[in-house]
């Protein structure tokens, strides 16, 4: 206490009340984890033929319960499953995959105290319990200074957030990191950057087994001019992605520079062909992402001119989808 104040406070009782608060949580989100694979049980129980019938309503409600349990990552999880008995076809093997990533994620929460903390910590960012950035930026051994190339920043919709998603890129540390930002309300996301710049600046990763978010610290100087990273080819993206997942089961895409890639379209002949990125050199290629803009894509094909180009984007099991390319040495966001 401040001298004068007429109040003695008791040593620690701000960090017991929020160890308490901290214990009540996790209790919260194993009873909600509890309650969900109870519900898993069921649905498998019953089969999956009717799930395409009984609509989404039942899992919003579950999803919101999650929120109640403060389990936002189980809500986000459960939403997405939910969208997926009307998905189109092929539906029953996603609906399955989905189911399973979740048990996995559930069965991981309710026995934390015997994983590896790495792994421990990847399970709570997962299931939405998030460390404090002020105390992550506050630890000097864990900050890297680098100057980070600025590679895409795409915003999306999850719930009633915005959020925004920055991919940058080490220039001599060589690592990924992707920083997010949040808006509510419909208000955009606070944090921005120049894209294809390259800033430098303090980050500080999050605890992980495959650490990529990281937390913007201190900002040097004034963004510069940026530059094409090295990139690799598709047999590299592929294994990145691979060594990753191992580390993260729930991990849907992995940062990628791809160098000398050309993008094929489909054929014309072939009605269910899709795009491609193909290595120019190797015989490898990646189907690149459903859902990803044609308008995008065609663009692409025509900064290429047919020949081989450095695409950025993110390697998953979905595919690759590409977000920027590089017109000689200008970045062009896709």
């Amino acid at each position: 206490d401040r001298e004068g104040s007429g109040r003695s406070a008791r040593p620690g009782t701000g960090s017991e009340g929020a160890r308490k608060r901290a214990e009540q949580r996790a209790q919260r989100i194993a009873a909600g984890a509890t309650e969900l694979e109870q519900r898993l049980a069921d649905l498998l129980r019953g089969g999956l033929a009717g799930a395409d019938q009984a609509g989404y309503a039942a899992w919003d409600e579950m999803a919101a319960r999650m929120v109640d349990a403060q389990a936002p990552g189980l809500a986000s999880r459960i939403r997405e499953l939910g969208t997926v008995p009307s998905s189109g076809r092929g539906w029953p093997e996603r609906l399955l995959s989905e189911c399973a990533l979740l048990h996995l994620l559930d069965q991981g929460f309710l026995g934390l105290e015997v994983l590896p903390e790495p792994l421990a910590a990847t399970v709570r960012a997962r299931v939405g319990l998030t460390v404090d950035t002020a105390e992550l930026l506050a630890d000097e051994a864990s900050r890297i200074r680098d100057h980070w190339l600025v590679l895409a920043q795409r915003d999306g919709e999850e719930g009633r957030l915005t959020v925004r998603r920055i991919w940058l890129w080490g220039r001599d540390s060589g690592r990924p990191a992707l920083l997010l930002s949040f808006g509510a309300g419909g208000r955009a996301p606070e944090l921005a950057l120049p894209v294809g710049a390259s800033v430098e600046a303090d980050l500080a990763f999050y605890p992980g087994a495959s650490p990529l978010r990281a937390a913007l610290g201190e900002r040097h100087g004034v963004p510069e001019a940026g530059w094409v990273p090295p990139g690799g080819t598709v047999e590299d993206a592929l294994a990145a992605y691979g060594a990753a997942l191992c580390e993260d089961p729930w991990l849907d895409g992995w940062p990628a520079v791809l160098r000398d890639v050309v993008p094929v379209p489909p054929a014309e002949q072939d009605a269910g062909s899709d795009w491609q990125v193909a290595d120019a050199e190797q015989d490898a290629a990646l189907p690149v992402t459903s859902g990803t803009d044609s308008t995008a894509l065609w663009k692409l094909l025509a900064i290429s001119g047919g020949g081989p180009l450095t695409v950025f984007g993110e390697c998953g099991h979905r595919g690759f989808a590409p977000y920027a390319t590089w017109n000689g040495t200008d970045m062009v966001p896709l």
